[in-house]
């Protein structure tokens, strides 16, 4: 495995308050680490700055190592829909689309002509179950086949990281094993490096890296061999 994301002794300051306090974290290549923590810890703001949609304060985020703060707007931009990622707990995705066209977004922004992009998007949402959902609205899908979605989404462009935020925890636990075991299977098989938000220490066991984030504190837990 070879490192792709790594950062060292980050801070995040919203005036006088500090959500993240001197946090570092390293990611290889098709590593999945988990942040748990309680809601207000700081998890979903390291998130962010290792994503690079949050500047940090102090420290020093890398990808591939490049500082992300030394890129434009632009770069950091064209970072985020070409080699990134996103899940988030709702899936948030656009209801004027079609399942296949929310699962193709990436690689249409990207420059894709329409129709390879559909025909990726339609492996990769047949890989997760749903081929037979394609031409379907967000609307007319069930809460764990729209999440389903949203993972196809955030995979079809092979990214080099894939940043997930509470993925399942707007659904019920039958649904929330499902869509974690073929979310990061697929990761895995990709070698795309995930790092999953989580209060929930049954998706945290499921990582090969886990962490907890108390008062914007990050502490190192444990590692699975792999």
């Amino acid at each position: 495995m070879s490192q792709v994301l790594a950062a060292q002794g980050i801070d995040l300051r919203y005036g006088s308050s500090q959500a993240v306090k001197g946090a570092s974290i390293a990611l290889q290549r098709g590593e999945v680490a988990a942040v748990m923590g309680p809601s207000g810890s700081g998890k979903s703001s390291l998130l962010y700055c290792l994503a690079g949609v949050l500047p940090v304060s102090d420290g020093e985020v890398r990808f591939e190592g490049r500082a992300l703060g030394h890129l434009s707007d632009a770069e950091l931009s064209s970072l985020r829909r070409d080699r990134f990622g996103f899940v988030f707990q709702y899936g948030e995705l656009l209801p004027e689309l079609t399942v296949e066209e929310n699962a193709a977004l990436p690689l249409r922004l990207a420059g894709q002509r329409k129709a390879q992009a559909l025909a990726t998007a339609g492996e990769v949402l047949g890989r997760l179950g749903l081929g037979e959902l394609r031409e379907r609205r967000p609307s007319q899908v069930s809460g764990g086949q729209s999440q389903r979605v949203a993972v196809a989404r955030a995979l079809v462009h092979r990214p080099a990281v894939v940043f997930a935020d509470e993925p399942t925890g707007s659904l019920d636990s039958v649904s929330a094993e499902a869509v974690l075991e073929e979310f990061l299977t697929l990761a895995r098989s990709q070698d795309t490096a995930v790092v999953l938000v989580t209060h929930d220490a049954d998706v945290a066991a499921r990582a090969d890296t886990r962490y907890t984030m108390v008062d914007g504190v990050l502490t190192l837990q444990g590692r699975s061999g792999r």
